[in-house]
């Protein structure tokens, strides 16, 4: 099996606790050792972090059938933080072993919490559904697939080769790829149907919208990252044809409202598009 290492947050997040205790949980579920791949030693690992036992029920494509389990969790981001609750979107990368064959696979899970007097808790788990792969697909969605500068998740990976991503979203991938490396999280399963806190229907859900968490291996997070870097390519993602672009940084300038930036973008930058 792959050695992965346990992933964890740093000082420069909004709420280092609310995504480890995102992690934690999705780590405990969708890994396991020769023996312990049955839900009830799923239930035992999640209690063990004092964690509901009934989330193991949720965990849904975590939970494959196998003798054994390895998970890497690639990047934890925010689908939205408030005061009292909020959504972690965690991207992770997993290989199971049946009978000597080893395969990899991955999924990304928006994981759901409140804050108590105690901490955060988990109260449920929406893992990606990205649908079976389409019959044929778009030139661009194909051209983005095979760019090597376009590092996608599984889950990502599969929402493109589903056919339910606007063609808007592979062109401006292909564009900045041309200048950038873009390490992109999520783009259209395991984000929230809607932009938390709010009833308005997210971008991601309807294919129209990717985020990006690490440019040129960079990540956005870090406090090291140059400003410069971060801003160069939320202007870039403008000119691609991006009518919403959120990041870290709010910037001047652009139509009315097309850059924005909160909590919860401080850790990615989001590209979205109305067609």
């Amino acid at each position: 099996m792959p050695r992965t290492t346990p992933w964890r947050p740093t000082s420069a997040e909004v709420d280092p606790a609310a995504k480890l205790r995102a992690v934690e949980l999705v780590e405990a579920i969708g890994a396991w050792s020769r023996g312990q791949g049955g839900a009830a030693a799923a239930r035992s690992r999640v209690t063990a972090l004092g964690l509901p036992a009934a989330l193991v029920d949720e965990a849904g494509p975590l939970r494959p059938s196998a003798q054994e389990a390895a998970l890497q969790v690639i990047d934890a981001q925010y689908g939205g933080i408030l005061s009292s609750s909020a959504s972690v979107l965690v991207v992770c990368r997993q290989w199971t072993l049946n009978s000597g064959k080893l395969t990899a696979g991955g999924t990304t899970v928006d994981v759901r919490l409140v804050r108590s007097a105690h901490g955060w808790t988990v109260t449920a788990l929406h893992p990606a559904a990205p649908g079976p792969g389409a019959a044929s697909l778009a030139s661009d969605i194909r051209a983005a697939l095979a760019d090597s500068r376009i590092v996608l998740p599984p889950a990502a990976e599969a929402d493109l080769r589903s056919g339910n991503v606007h063609t808007s979203v592979a062109k401006a991938m292909l564009t900045l790829a041309g200048t950038y490396r873009l390490g992109v999280s999520v783009v259209r399963s395991g984000h929230p149907l809607d932009v938390f806190g709010t009833n308005r229907p997210s971008d991601h859900p309807r294919g129209r919208a990717f985020d990006v968490w690490q440019i040129d291996g960079r990540p956005v997070v870090d406090p090291a990252t140059p400003r410069t870097l971060i801003e160069r390519f939320m202007r870039d993602a403008a000119a691609a044809g991006s009518y919403n672009v959120g990041g870290p940084v709010r910037l001047q300038g652009g139509a009315v409202g097309q850059f924005f930036s909160d909590a919860t973008h401080h850790d990615h930058v989001h590209v979205g598009f109305r067609t």
